[in-house]
């Protein structure tokens, strides 16, 4: 019997997996895919994640990026340079979690891939983890299996709304010149506002090519994304590259809620930590995972309240904050030409979102500034 089975190899099961092994602990890595395995996402990440593990990140990085360019219907390019101590990372996600996951091997996590979960069962002190083949038993459990799992609703939590992303991966030389002079500094991360309703489509760069989505964060979910993101390919001068599609659900922040339960967390995506207003996922999953890994070892050490007070950290550190962005959120999507007059054309608030992108900041100390500033241009005789 193991200490903990924690069911999905993505950023917070192999961040969990990796906490829970570095403290003694015995820990089982289930993941239903082959590893490394693709997965849809941009790739951005904050570089301050370094400072959760005690190994070196950069052989899984695969390009540092310090600027952003800003478009409005695909027009008018507004380059911004992010003052952070350190450039945001671009990861592409089958290297970035198989070489977390090997970090975690080398502490003693069991891992096995391609083995599939299809039910658990709490039997007296014990969880039961089915999989097509076998049967695994731990004191505790985590759920880390993302927005397509079912370990929350077999746990009894409630089913989470689940938002329609799109990806594209578009093969790219970036040594080439592509057109309409966006790409024209190939290492930026690109952010088109109002050619979509209630989102945004993203573009950023990897070492061989673009990763390209969008999503809604609010309303409007009928939109075509592919054809938005197609589009918007093609006007940048890449109608002729190779182009892999895929569709994939998202679950985005919607308010606090319980994560725990019976000897078992929800960590990442399971637990919807995703930023109601950019869909930054890859950091609070690598931080909810090492506090549930954390959590786990306390509790195995004699902790009663241990998981109660996991639910609770994560509500004041990244709950506390993403009830701010929501609200920042459900203003500029309303009025998107005003919010990104008030926003991407102000260095200074896209040198802000870039410090709270990397950790140096919270929204918590922008957002009354700037709700203040996004409300008094939408009411009458205030702006």
């Amino acid at each position: 019997m193991y200490d903990s089975i924690v069911v999905g190899a993505g950023p917070s099961g192999g961040s969990a997996s990796y906490h829970l092994a570095k403290r003694g602990r015995s820990v089982l890595l289930l993941e239903k895919e082959s590893l490394p395995r693709y997965k849809p996402c941009g790739g951005a990440l904050s570089p301050i994640i370094q400072e959760w593990f005690d190994f070196d990140f950069s052989p899984a990085v695969s390009l540092k990026l310090n600027k952003i360019n800003y478009t409005w219907q695909m027009g008018s390019p507004e380059m911004v340079e992010i003052a952070t101590k350190e450039p945001v990372w671009m990861v592409r996600r089958d290297i970035f979690d198989h070489y977390l996951v090997q970090q975690a091997q080398k502490l003693g996590v069991e891992l096995r891939d391609r083995t599939n979960v299809n039910g658990i069962e709490w039997k007296s002190d014990r969880w039961l983890v089915k999989t097509d083949n076998d049967v695994f038993e731990a004191k505790y459990l985590i759920a880390a299996d993302g927005a397509k799992g079912q370990m929350s609703k077999w746990l009894g939590f409630k089913e989470p709304k689940r938002r329609k992303g799109v990806m594209l991966e578009v093969k790219a030389d970036l040594s080439q010149q592509v057109g309409q002079n966006l790409f024209a500094d190939k290492l930026n991360s690109n952010f088109d506002f109002g050619s979509m309703q209630n989102g945004f489509v993203w573009s950023f760069p990897k070492a061989d090519g673009y990763s390209i989505g969008s999503t809604t964060f609010m309303g409007n979910e009928k939109q075509d994304l592919f054809e938005i993101c197609s589009t918007y390919v093609n006007h940048v001068g890449l109608e002729k590259a190779e182009v892999e599609q895929s569709e994939h659900p998202i679950c985005l922040w919607n308010g606090n809620q319980s994560l725990h339960t019976q000897n078992a967390l929800l960590t990442g995506e399971t637990a919807c930590i995703l930023d109601p207003f950019t869909a930054e996922g890859i950091r609070p999953s690598l931080f909810t995972g090492m506090l549930a890994g954390q959590a786990i070892d306390e509790a195995i050490a004699g902790n009663a309240d241990a998981l109660k007070q996991y639910t609770l950290k994560v509500h004041e550190e990244w709950g506390a904050d993403m009830a701010w962005s929501q609200r920042i959120a459900g203003i500029f999507y309303r009025v998107p030409s005003f919010g990104y007059k008030m926003g991407m054309k102000r260095p200074s608030a896209t040198q802000r979102m870039g410090k709270i992108l990397c950790g140096e900041m919270r929204y918590r100390d922008v957002a009354g500034a700037a709700i203040n500033r996004l409300t008094k241009g939408l009411i009458p005789g205030m702006g």
